[in-house]
């Protein structure tokens, strides 16, 4: 069984803070602070990867990756499905452990963990049934045989906002499909990671399948990896402008890549909507992760007939939350990741105050310990504001208001971003109708909520390429090979 430590058992950071994890060992360093987001304290330190140590990581996910690649998929799948089994025995340490580094309430944390799980049950089942392809050629000349083989060694980059979630996702397709892969996770919260690789090991991935490396310099790094012709893949989830760069990197070598980035989601409301189930859409699109994720609501157009109840029933609700400690079993919102996020949210909510909006509740930062910011709503704010086109990644809702469903979609639609968007309407011929107007990779209609492991998830526009989770997820980490046959 798994080694525990203090008080906190599995959930304690001194536990997974031992060093980087390179070929299913564990390298000591002790270099980057990992701190608690609701009191400003040091939780831990972990290692610093160097350039070095990224490419010994290279090395041991190469010296795995035939042995793994020739893995036959029923035992890839049972290891995968073991690894899940795991997380759901430690999903209230794992909880723990995120809502520390993190700051998300526990009962975010708890939802995270098991969304998280589901991708190694998903992609167990998925391991299996890796597509195949057989016919003839319309000419009648010969026949096509198309099989998928793994695309090779991947680079994964996962963001704060989700640790388990994130890494999970690009993990288990990634070892369906055969691939190997180094995991690098944000420094802010390197601890879940660390805590998976343990659970992985203990699932039977062998040794150089996963490696798990932090770093406070991951640009050099990252660029070593990508540098180096025996890493085809990279999979990154984070902001538009860092994948930008790194797409920029991976050019270089002509490698593949995935990218879930940056989102500006609209949450439309209709006259004809049932008002309490969009007031508890709008809830959960605004307020899960307190805010802090790509597909949060970040943009509310509401029809002119609804609009007053609307922000009367929404400000209530964000009112009434309790703003505390993510580790607080009362807590509801949690803290920002880091201060520097907290005067981010505090410059776009002033600009729009300063443009003439009106905050109903909230609109100043909270004082004392922590990085903390009260949910709030705004409104009367210009369409315009700064707010209106840039990702607020925290508790605040803007609210627009509309007169017809075009100009509903035209506002919806005036941003570079096309991650996901909601809709709110009875008349569901209405809803499919905007929902075919909208720049988006993914809808809500009549549901606050659309991440599912069985679903594809990805943006269009500056939002992103490829898919993760779904059918298609594996596919990214495969390789489509044509023979040409004569029988």
């Amino acid at each position: 069984m798994l080694q525990t430590l203090g008080t906190r058992g599995f959930a304690d950071p001194a536990l997974h803070a031992e060093g980087l994890y390179i070929n299913c060992q564990w390298e000591k360093g002790q270099d980057i602070p990992v701190v608690d987001p609701s009191t400003g304290e040091v939780l831990a330190h972990v290692a610093d990867a160097g350039i070095d140590d990224a490419l010994r990581a290279v090395d041991a996910a190469h010296a795995a990756a035939a042995g793994w690649r020739a893995t036959p998929s029923r035992q890839r799948s049972e290891i995968l499905r073991r690894w899940f089994h795991l997380m759901t025995e430690h999903a209230d340490d794992l909880a723990m452990l995120i809502s520390l580094e993190n700051g998300k309430a526990l009962s975010d944390a708890r939802g995270e963990v098991g969304y998280a799980a589901e991708f190694f049950r998903w992609y167990a089942e998925e391991a299996t049934r890796i597509p195949g392809e057989y016919r003839p050629t319309p000419s009648g000349s010969h026949k096509i045989l198309v099989d998928h083989e793994p695309i090779g060694i991947s680079v994964l980059i996962t963001p704060w906002n989700f640790p388990a979630a994130m890494a999970t996702r690009k993990i288990g397709p990634a070892l369906a499909a055969g691939c190997t892969v180094i995991l690098k996770p944000a420094s802010e919260t390197p601890l879940t990671a660390y805590a998976m690789a343990r659970l992985g090991e203990e699932a039977g991935v062998p040794a150089g399948v996963v490696n798990v490396l932090t770093t406070r310099n991951p640009g050099p790094v990252v660029s070593a990896m990508l540098a180096d012709p025996r890493v085809r893949k990279l999979s990154f989830t984070g902001s538009t402008g860092v994948g930008r760069a790194l797409l920029a990197e991976a050019a270089k070598t002509v490698v593949s890549c995935s990218m879930e980035l940056g989102g500006n989601a609209p949450f439309l409301v209709f006259d004809d909507a049932d008002l309490d189930a969009a007031l508890d859409g709008a809830m959960i699109a605004k307020m899960r992760n307190a805010g802090e994720a790509c597909t949060a609501a970040n943009r509310f157009y509401v029809q002119a007939g609804i609009h007053d109840a609307f922000v009367d029933g929404l400000t209530k609700r964000m009112a009434s939350l309790k703003v505390g400690a993510g580790t607080d079993v009362a807590t509801q919102c949690g803290p920002m990741i880091t201060q520097k996020a907290v005067q981010k949210i505090d410059q776009l909510v002033s600009n729009a105050l300063q443009r003439g909006a009106r905050a109903t509740t909230g609109g100043k930062p909270r004082e004392g310990s922590g990085y903390f910011y009260p949910p709030t709503v705004l409104e009367n704010v210009p369409t315009d504001a700064d707010i209106a086109f840039e990702e607020i990644f925290g508790p605040v809702a803007p609210v627009y208001k509309f007169e017809t469903e075009e100009e509903a979609i035209r506002l919806a639609n005036d941003t570079e971003y096309g991650l996901a968007a909601y809709i709110y309407s009875r008349d569901l011929k209405r809803a499919m109708r905007v929902g075919k107007g909208l720049e988006s990779g993914m809808l809500g209609i009549n549901r606050g909520l659309m991440s599912d492991p069985a679903a594809p998830f990805g943006g269009v526009k500056q939002s992103g390429l490829g898919r993760e989770g779904g059918v298609t997820g594996i596919l990214e980490f495969m390789e489509a090979k044509y023979y040409a046959v004569d029988i």
